[in-house]
């Protein structure tokens, strides 16, 4: 073989020497690197947002008190209640008066902070009607209706004017500008169901007087 060959011939087989080292220094660091990399990622785990769903609690029973002021109360009791409460500023048998109705009787006081004025009415002598109405440079409608919402669900009834709670027994109103009403629909609809008796009976008579003519 001439020179020229036999050099060339080394070089390359020199060069396959080079390749194959550096091919096997390629691999053992990519073994290396894996060596290294493989517990860090079997030790990590990906866990997804798990974010506590917010549970919506069940509306509480519409209240038929206002603090120790209940429906059923008689007069006495509910003088008494109000003397004792410093919300109120009643003044005994000055803030009573007595309705030309079944036994009906109201009861209208002033308030102090939160209350400006209150008024209780009673039939056959037992409260069925309370109302508040609350001072607007202190507390604010939609204050007291996102806490009725909050506490009692949504309204059964909404428009602009009013917002009605109602079960069978009882009904809660907030009246613009901030009036929340207390009524014992027992009681109400007894009153509005004799009011539809007399008022036929009313008509009835009026018609018997225009029948003589």
């Amino acid at each position: 073989m001439c020179p020229g060959v036999k050099s060339v011939t080394l070089l390359l087989k020199f060069a396959d020497i080079v390749e194959s080292a550096m091919n096997k220094r390629f691999v053992l660091s990519l073994l290396l690197i894996t060596a290294v990399l493989l517990p860090i990622f079997g030790q990590t785990t990906i866990t997804l947002d798990e974010t506590p769903v917010r549970e919506i609690p069940e509306p509480l029973d519409l209240p038929r008190q206002f603090r120790a002021l209940s429906f059923g109360m008689d007069l006495e009791e509910l003088k008494d209640k109000l003397l004792s409460d410093g919300y109120f500023n009643f003044r005994g048998d000055r803030d009573v008066s007595f309705l030309p109705i079944r036994d009906q009787s109201l009861v209208e006081t002033t308030g102090s902070s939160f209350i400006s004025r209150a008024f209780f009415q009673l039939r056959d002598g037992q409260v069925f009607i309370m109302s508040f109405n609350l001072n607007t440079n202190i507390v604010d409608h939609f204050s007291i209706f996102t806490h009725f919402t909050q506490r009692y669900g949504e309204p059964s009834y909404l428009d602009p004017r009013i917002a009605i709670w109602e079960t069978d027994e009882t009904r809660i109103a907030i009246e613009r500008p901030l009036t929340v009403k207390y009524i014992d629909k027992s009681v109400f609809d007894d009153i509005v169901n004799e009011s539809g008796l007399i008022q036929s009976g009313q008509l009835q008579m009026r018609q018997d007087f225009i029948d003589e003519f």
